[in-house]
């Protein structure tokens, strides 16, 4: 099957497709135990599973915007296509030896609807829950809630950005 994606130069350009490899929110629940469904299934594409803004990540796929690989599912493809929301479900599924028919059902006009619902079912459940795995050893609950790039969210405030390393407010000028 030759699949069209947004590759790292930003071109669009058919590639056929030989490997995936899935970024997933290491620090989210669902998305540990989604990794662990895709392990297990017979694969036709085989996948790599490695998680979204990691060291690995960044060395793999430079170009990435990875800050928003830890919002939305992103995989790429081997020959550099970007799939990202419906669009990385639905390209995943395709290489699944048991759901391929499924991803063809879901690559259609209706079955987009129906992907995208699914998406946004899993974010609203996802976002409902929190990060219950984070480094910092705190639970969800209406307290700071930080990730490791720098971003934390305090429930009376809403979203903020620290960059790493000026945590205390003295960061060197650029």
């Amino acid at each position: 099957m030759n699949a069209t994606g947004t590759n790292a130069t930003g071109t669009n350009a058919p590639a056929p497709v030989r490997r995936l490899t899935v970024l997933y929110d290491a620090e989210c629940s669902l998305c540990a135990f989604l990794r662990d469904w895709l392990l297990r299934q017979p694969h036709l594409v085989p996948l790599e599973l490695v998680p979204a803004a990691s060291e690995e990540a960044r060395r793999l796929f430079p170009g990435l915007d990875h800050g928003a690989t830890l919002d939305e599912i992103t995989v790429v493809g081997d020959a550099g296509q970007v799939y990202r929301g419906p669009a990385a479900w639905v390209v995943t599924l395709w290489a699944l030896r048991e759901h391929r028919p499924l991803a063809h059902r879901l690559s259609t006009p209706s079955g987009a609807r129906l992907a995208k619902g699914a998406v946004l079912a899993a974010a609203k459940w996802r976002g409902a829950q929190g990060h219950r795995g984070q480094r910092d050893g705190a639970q969800w609950g209406g307290r700071v809630y930080r990730r490791a790039d720098g971003w934390s969210y305090a429930p009376g405030s809403g979203w903020s950005y620290t960059a790493p390393g000026c945590a205390d407010g003295t960061c060197a000028p650029r």
